[in-house]
């Protein structure tokens, strides 16, 4: 018989996983909502042509397509079976969505005689790369997006920052938000003659924290840019000082440049907002930020955890005109993703889960008969009404039993209700942390649990 199993990159979940997973949907869903935004969510597929060309041919490789269904190889041809993205149109109309962003700027388009612009929305779904599973690498994750549409203003990108400080200080952990402009980027693809190969710049450039400068030098001599280009570029991918240093050496560099002066300015005001704020995170300009998607136009955000060793945690950037593929034009977006997974593995490398969430039930109810059922029964609804979760064990066992299941299950009360508590109208309800018993009127039960283990 072959042994169960799951595809690489994917995971189970069990309880103790699932009650963390939901603090972390649950923490960013309460900051998103306090910054006003809606939530909305989409299909898990998509229409191919939705997903094709918008992250660029690296992107496009890692999509998960979706073969129709009846006999969808009929009818193809043998120049088709020897070139895969033929094969693959022909074969598959859908695939798994590879980001919620495009999947958004699909359903603004779709439904912007529905909605107000700006429009600001959160979606927290899982997302499918075809990618090689390596540690926080997933082919299945979630992430958490939080978006707004229809504006220009840098206060959108402030408010992004002031999410992610807000998220994390929430969540205890220190990280460092990193910000560039992709417009700082195509303006140093002009001053260093090769503006034609900005996508091959930027890709190679987003490796730089995984391969290192020399690796990102030969792939981009592989690309075809010159020795030349390479020698003015990177001095820009090193550059130390402060932030307000850095933003001053763009400024003199790419005088020359249109785009990259309006780059300068763009995260010159940004920072200068910044600075107005009293912030939790680290904040800097890091130059050789690039985010390899193709959407992006305007601010790159990356956050880093400072103390767990980890990919990014979450990034995103302005986008122009990411809906104008879909027919609605100069409608400008900017957006962040939480990456769920990874900022799980940080709070459990660090240990900054609450203890509470290591059960989601609080009391156990044992079960002696069929008569104490009957008089514990009230009680547990009781303590439900009053939003006390708990349970009833639901055979008659020996209490050793049903002792060791309350502590399986890291419950911390267990009320236990035989002859004699029967009789003066009691329960006795054990810690299961100290060991101590109490006796305690039926009456008083609630307020009991609610005074000794609301808090633990």
């Amino acid at each position: 018989m072959t042994k169960p199993s799951i595809p690489k990159g994917t995971r189970d979940f069990g309880p103790l996983e699932m009650s963390r997973r939901n603090y972390i949907f649950n923490t960013v869903s309460d900051v998103f909502l306090l910054y006003g935004y809606s939530q909305i969510e989409t299909p898990s597929l998509e229409n191919l042509s939705t997903l094709l060309g918008k992250y660029g041919d690296e992107g496009d490789k890692l999509l998960f397509k979706i073969l129709n269904s009846g006999d969808c190889f009929a009818g193809v041809t043998p120049d088709e079976l020897t070139n895969s993205n033929s094969l693959a149109m022909k074969v598959c109309e859908k695939g798994l969505r590879y980001d919620l962003t495009v999947p958004f700027a699909r359903f603004v388009v779709q439904h912007q005689n529905e909605i107000s612009f700006p429009f600001k929305r959160f979606q927290i779904q899982p997302v499918w790369r075809a990618d090689r599973p390596q540690k926080g690498r997933y082919r299945e994750f979630y992430q958490c997006d939080v978006d707004v549409i229809g504006s220009n203003s840098n206060l959108n990108e402030l408010e992004l920052v002031q999410i992610v400080n807000e998220v994390f200080t929430r969540f205890g952990i220190r990280v460092c938000l990193k910000i560039n402009n992709r417009k700082l980027l195509a303006g140093l693809a002009e001053v260093a003659d090769a503006p034609d190969k900005m996508v091959d710049i930027t890709v190679a450039i987003d490796k730089i924290d995984k391969i290192g400068i020399e690796a990102v030098k030969d792939e981009m001599r592989e690309k075809g840019i010159s020795e030349e280009s390479i020698r003015k570029i990177e001095p820009v991918l090193l550059l130390k000082g402060s932030n307000e240093e850095k933003i001053s050496t763009m400024r003199n560099l790419l005088g020359s440049s249109e785009i990259g002066t309006k780059g300068v300015e763009e995260i010159s005001e940004l920072f200068s907002m910044i600075g107005s704020l009293d912030l939790n995170i680290q904040v800097e300009v890091d130059l050789s930020l690039a985010r390899g998607l193709n959407y992006y136009t305007g601010a790159i955000f990356e956050v880093k955890a400072l103390d767990y060793e980890i990919g990014s945690i979450c990034g995103g950037g302005r986008y122009d005109d990411l809906t104008g593929i879909f027919g609605l034009k100069n409608v400008s977006g900017v957006g962040i993703s939480f990456g769920a997974d990874r900022i799980y593995d940080v709070l459990a490398g660090l240990d900054k889960y609450p203890a509470e969430l290591s059960s989601g039930v609080k009391v156990l109810f044992t079960n002696m008969g069929s008569a104490e059922v009957k008089y514990i029964l009230p009680l547990a609804a009781g303590l439900r009404g009053a939003g006390v979760a708990c349970e009833v064990y639901p055979e008659s066992s020996k209490l050793k039993k049903q002792f060791e299941y309350a502590d399986k299950r890291a419950i911390k009360a267990v009320v236990v209700a035989g002859e004699t508590e029967m009789g003066e109208n009691k329960v006795t309800v054990k810690n299961m942390k100290s060991g101590e018993q109490t006796m305690v009127s039926c009456d008083e039960l609630l307020k009991y649990i609610q005074n000794n283990y609301d808090n633990e």
